[in-house]
């Protein structure tokens, strides 16, 4: 029962001579985009950016992407003009694996048309896009 927003957590561990260590700061976010975080203890070895699924969908997708380490990302649906229709994200995330959903709005909460459109993850060091169809 939490509220939407972002939360921070780690993990304090003991070893046999009695050592104790941290974790690295983690965070997930609760609220309408991102759904969870998968295998937050492995670190991905490379970006990747995953076809949604389902495709095509109606009414709602999931985009998949993983980061080996921490940055900035955008995460951005255009359509076939080239013109961006929505942003899903737009901050900077720990290293790992997220899923986000898409309900095939635009930025101003209204339903887009049946179609293609293209979805773009930029990080500092990676850059990818798929098609992805909406049918109605």
């Amino acid at each position: 029962n939490l509220d939407d927003g972002q939360y921070f957590w780690r993990v304090r561990g003991k070893n046999n001579e009695g050592n104790s260590y941290y974790s690295n700061i983690a965070a997930f976010k609760i609220g309408s985009s991102i759904t969870d975080v998968t295998d937050a203890g492995e670190i991905p070895t490379s970006y990747k950016l995953e076809q949604n699924y389902p495709n095509p969908f109606n009414p709602t997708t999931t985009i998949q992407y993983s980061m080996p380490e921490a940055g900035f990302v955008s995460l951005r649906i255009y359509n076939l003009l080239g013109q961006e229709v929505k942003t899903l994200v737009s901050n900077a995330q720990t290293a790992g694996t997220y899923n986000i959903q898409w309900n095939g709005d635009d930025n101003f909460g209204q339903k887009v048309t049946s179609g293609i459109y293209l979805y773009r993850i930029e990080t500092g060091k990676f850059v990818d896009s798929k098609k992805l169809l909406l049918l109605k």
